[in-house]
């Protein structure tokens, strides 16, 4: 971790619940007996998280954040119950690592200073010379 950083925090596992369900996709047999996509549902007032950081992964889990103020991660890619588990762990820590970086901070409207101006004009008198030019017949010889 560089220096400087704060650890990243950690959500207690009594804030997370996890459900198992059929998958549908790819699995042979399995798919229709064998429950192996993971729901995770964190409980974010159990998180233990600052406000500050709450109201950020609010924001970027968006839609999968309910009423209940749950937020609801689903993984169903893999064939196997144990990898879903660990991809939808790893989802919820890319995202409260996301929600854990302050935001940037807002930028200051500048002006062009004087002679950035004037090069800038001089420049569209210079290109509106070369355009002027092309229309222009050679002189005769």
């Amino acid at each position: 971790m560089p220096a400087g950083m704060a650890p990243l925090p950690i959500i207690p596992e009594t804030a997370i619940e996890e459900q198992f369900l059929r998958a549908s996709g790819p699995g042979g047999q399995n798919v229709n007996k064998v429950e192996t996509a993971v729901q995770l549902r964190v409980h974010l007032a159990r998180a233990g998280l600052p406000e500050a950081i709450l109201a950020r992964l609010r924001r970027l889990a968006g839609r999968r954040v309910t009423g209940e103020d749950v937020l609801v991660i689903e993984a169903s890619r893999h064939r196997s119950q144990d990898r879903n588990r660990t991809e939808a762990r790893e989802r919820l820590a890319e995202l409260v690592a996301r929600a854990a970086e302050p935001p940037p901070p807002p930028r200051r409207p500048t002006k062009p200073t004087r002679a950035a101006r004037e090069r800038r004009l001089e420049g569209k008198a210079r290109r509106a010379g070369v355009k002027r030019l092309r229309g222009e017949k050679p002189a005769p010889e």
